[in-house]
């Protein structure tokens, strides 16, 4: 899923209920169009590409679980994140909301600070499982294994060598400053210095093999991965 542009339809009959969510989410930067039927969100679906829909249970035409089941159908929308909003509290209609394909439900009357809050939980945890497996030229780096593959082959690395790898690979090309890296990678465990991720560094590069983090000197470093270009240093 692309997660640089944050797409939101909803899809209400209650045009006060549009306006509300519209106005919370776009305020928080999300970029969002809105549909009053079942019907309308299928054709505005098909013209905006969103994101995330969220979608009334109870409206005209096909309520919120048919056009979930349809969205579902479609490739297109097969790793959209979905939202119903329902007035219904039984189990049953959660039930079936879920058995449609739906992410979460949120219960009307809607509060603004809970929809933003599930809404920014949706698009978080959709980045994080994005980001456990990241292939970039030859390298392959599998968070939920802690492993990394160059060329097929499988390269052991200590535990902080790495999350240090990985924080780099999550964002190619930007530069990590030391401070930061300390931060994400180390934290609060211990007391270490600069030269702690000097020595890392180092070591990644051995065990690699390949040229893949740059050093911006006195700033940080960035993984910029070279392919067909073998480390001749460490």
């Amino acid at each position: 899923m692309n997660l640089h542009e944050k797409t939101i339809l909803i899809a209400d009959d209650e045009p006060d209920i549009l306006e509300i969510i519209s106005y919370n989410l776009t305020r928080e930067g999300y970029t969002v169009y809105t549909a009053k039927d079942g019907n309308d969100a299928l054709e505005k679906a098909k013209l905006v590409n969103p994101n995330l829909f969220i979608l009334d249970i109870l409206m005209p035409f096909k309520n919120g679980v048919e056009v979930c089941k349809i969205l579902r159908s479609q490739p297109k929308f097969k790793d959209a994140l979905i939202i119903l909003l329902t007035a219904l509290s039984d189990e049953t209609s959660h039930i079936k909301g879920l058995d449609s394909g739906a992410d979460d439900f949120i219960t009307k009357p809607i509060s603004p600070k809970v929809l933003i809050s599930r809404v920014n939980a949706l698009f978080r945890r959709t980045q994080k499982e994005d980001n456990e497996i990241i292939s970039i030229g030859n390298v392959t780096i599998d968070a939920s294994k802690y492993t990394v593959m160059i060329n097929g082959h499988s390269i052991m690395l200590a535990k902080k060598e790495f999350e240090l790898l990985h924080l780099l690979a999550t964002k190619p090309g930007r530069v990590f400053l030391r401070n930061e890296i300390l931060e994400q990678v180390w934290g609060n465990e211990v007391i270490v210095g600069d030269r702690t991720i000097d020595v890392h560094i180092r070591k990644i590069r051995q065990k690699l093999g390949v040229n893949c983090i740059s050093t911006i000197k006195g700033v940080g470093y960035k993984f910029d991965y070279e392919p067909d270009v073998a480390l001749t240093q460490a």
